[in-house]
């Protein structure tokens, strides 16, 4: 039985976002940013029961409203009448792993085809049409679904079409989707499109906590029970969304409110219009659910404060947030004269319309410790401590200097793994996939899902005479029809190998080197790249931050990471292959690139040896098919090449520092086509 939705507690920012998508799906949506554990997916699940049933047309695949059907829908024509069967408004949940045709639906090509036959499966989003679609850990999603849904989600439409057999159909849903910040972010052109975002958070309250527990713990005892001592607050809510939304058509937005909306905007600095629109329909929804029949101040706070953080970020390193000050600073600037400044602050985030119930307080668990503060470093070499009176001596700690900030990024060149791979959707590496370009056919083992139309004709051609052809059409058996073969691009693992020991030099040096790696961190990021990060230093290796998605994670422990030490190369590498080793086996269709930043100088407790163990670990990095290349941060006059050979041992490409930009390969190219 699905946990109440007045019994959530405390999530008002959720809430809220939750119910002014309830009451106006035109607002777009909403995204929920938070981290593990604290009820998101269990609040957007209890949705559902408070939103007002809804009348279908019997035996319609595509869920069509009885008074207005969809004139397109592909089981219509309809002819409107005064009702049908009622039932709950739906939940349908996307899982990460769906394909395109699961999400819009399938049409059958070899029906098509042969038999000239329109034989459209519907998709989520048709099950999904006026309920809730919900996205889980929406983050992980590929790209090009996200775009779909969205696109969906905007229009009221969704489209299916196969090499010219197209089919329509009405999809208007209340999109809503979760994600944890910690396992990688949205594009920022995806942020944009989500109408609302917030952040949700465990509480730090120990009473709210215990009754967060309290209540699961009656859920989970007697479900039936738990769900009847609610329904006099569900009963309530879902009246109240009925009222709003009946009531919605009638709100007014004044000018003078519109003016506050688009100088908030203003105010902000956001890109495009986008963020006016969603605003204004978020401050009107608000005014309907407040039970107003014309927009505030405080309902343009209200829609501000939910629609506009995670359209200020600038890049993929960026927080989403909203500065209070410049909100009402904006608020009061564009203020008419004679209107007197308000009491309070109004509703704000999470201040909205009461709820029924005052039993609410917050959801989730989860604290996280801080990492270790580092140890503040003298900048020498490393020296073992003196003994006295002929007793033992202790290791010495590894000297370190304090963490050098990186320099600005750059755009960096596109770094490649060879081969043809056919991991997941991406744009580093060339890839079997389900989009890209046609570069062959094959013969279908199953359903065609992608018609190759030439071939198809080549192998229908020479049996028209067989068939008995006599007009102008193409008689097409189920042999005849080809697969076709599609080339695309996919995401990497992309781990880093980074010498943070004291060899690679001077303050200036090390920001250069952490903005040289921040730069691919970023094009890691736009294509969509998992990364993780081993660093060495001293006498051992570490990992820093294990395979992720979350490209911010990595961005921030490069910028803290200190430098100091002897460089043991040889047991970063090792340590990078025990990695890339686990890995393959978690994930064995995700080719990995490994990227060793480092100037060459082994060093360790047994110098001589360190460069040949060093090449040692490189063979067998080699030898297990990994990718890798090497930047090289030697710097100086005198260059003694020393990554040169690791790059050659490893079998990679070595680049030095400054040929990292796209800047520099272009040039490069353009000497060598003068040449």
């Amino acid at each position: 039985m699905t946990y109440p939705f007045s019994a959530v507690v405390g999530m008002d920012d959720m809430r809220l976002a939750l119910l002014l998508n309830a009451v106006s799906p035109a607002v777009g949506g909403v995204l929920v940013r938070g981290e593990k554990g604290t009820a998101k997916s269990t609040t957007v699940r209890a949705l559902a029961a408070v939103l007002p049933p809804v009348a279908v047309v019997p035996g319609c695949r595509f869920a069509c409203d009885p008074a207005a059907p969809d004139p397109g829908c592909p089981d219509g024509p309809h002819e409107p009448t005064a009702g049908g069967p009622v039932r709950p408004a739906r939940l349908v949940e996307l899982p990460v792993g769906a394909s395109e045709d699961r999400v819009v639906g399938s049409l059958d090509l070899e029906r098509a085809l042969t038999e000239g036959v329109k034989a459209f499966e519907p998709g989520l989003l048709a099950a999904a049409h006026r309920g809730v679609l919900y996205v889980d850990e929406v983050n992980l999603l590929h790209d090009h679904l996200v775009d779909l849904l969205l696109d969906a989600a905007a229009m009221g439409t969704a489209y299916v079409e196969r090499e010219g057999v197209s089919v329509r159909h009405a999809a208007r849903f209340l999109l809503v989707g979760t994600m944890n910040p910690e396992e990688g972010e949205l594009r920022p052109q995806l942020l944009d499109r989500f109408g609302l975002t917030v952040e949700v958070a465990a509480p730090r309250d120990p009473a709210e906590r215990a009754e967060v527990v309290r209540r699961r713990f009656a859920s989970d005892a007697d479900p039936a029970g738990f769900g009847a001592a609610w329904s006099g607050e569900e009963s309530a809510l879902a009246a109240r969304i009925a009222d709003a939304r009946a009531r919605l058509p009638h709100v007014v937005l004044s000018d003078a409110a519109l003016r506050q909306v688009t100088a908030v905007c203003a105010a902000f600095d956001v890109d495009g219009l986008r963020a006016d629109l969603v605003t204004a329909r978020a401050a009107i929804a608000h005014a309907a659910w407040s039970g107003r029949d014309e927009v505030t101040e405080d309902d343009v706070r209200v829609a501000a404060r939910l629609a506009l953080p995670h359209r200020r970020r600038r890049n993929p390193f960026d927080a989403p947030g909203l500065d209070e000050e410049t909100l009402e600073q904006a608020l009061s600037d564009s203020r008419p004269d004679d209107d007197p400044q308000p009491d309070g602050d109004g509703p704000g985030v999470g201040k909205g319309p009461p709820p029924p119930t005052d039993r609410d307080a917050s959801a989730g668990n989860d604290d996280e410790e801080p990492p270790a503060p580092e140890v503040p470093d003298d900048g020498g070499a490393t020296t073992a401590p003196r003994g006295e009176g002929g007793g033992s001596t202790a290791a010495a700690p590894v000297p370190e200097r304090a963490a050098v900030a990186p320099s600005d990024p750059f755009r960096a060149r596109r770094l490649e793994v060879p081969g043809i791979g056919a991991g997941a959707a991406g744009r580093r590496s060339r890839a079997r996939s389900e989009r890209g370009r046609v570069v062959g056919s094959t013969r279908p083992a199953g359903t065609v899902t992608k018609l190759h139309l030439p071939a198809t004709v080549l192998a229908a051609a020479p049996h028209q005479r067989a068939r008995g052809r006599s007009g102008p059409g193409l008689r097409i058996a189920r042999e005849d029809l080809r697969q076709a073969t599609v080339e695309g691009r996919e995401g990497n693992l992309v781990l880093f190998a980074v010498d943070a020991s004291g060899s690679m030099g001077s303050r200036a040096r090390m920001a250069a080197v952490k903005g040289a790696v921040l730069s691919l961190l970023l094009d890691a990021y736009q294509r969509r790249d998992k990364v993780g990060m081993v660093t060495f230093r001293g006498a051992a290796a570490e990992v820093a931050l294990p395979p992720t998605w979350s490209v911010e994670a990595a961005a921030a422990r490069l910028t803290e990471l200190p430098t100091g030490g002897r460089t043991p190369l040889a047991a970063g590498l090792l340590k990078a292959h025990d990695v890339l080793r686990l890995e393959r086996i978690r994930d064995p269709q995700r080719r990995p690139l490994l990227v060793v930043v480092t100037d060459g100088r082994a060093t360790g407790a047994r110098c001589g040896a360190s460069l040949a163990e060093a090449l040692a670990a490189a063979a067998l990095l080699a030898a297990s098919g990994t990718a890798a290349v090497v930047v090289d941060c030697e710097s100086g006059p005198v260059r003694l090449g020393l990554a040169g050979a690791l790059g050659t041992a490893l079998g990679g490409e070595t680049l030095r520092l400054e040929e990292l930009a796209a800047d520099a390969l272009a040039e490069t190219v353009r000497s060598a086509r003068a040449a």
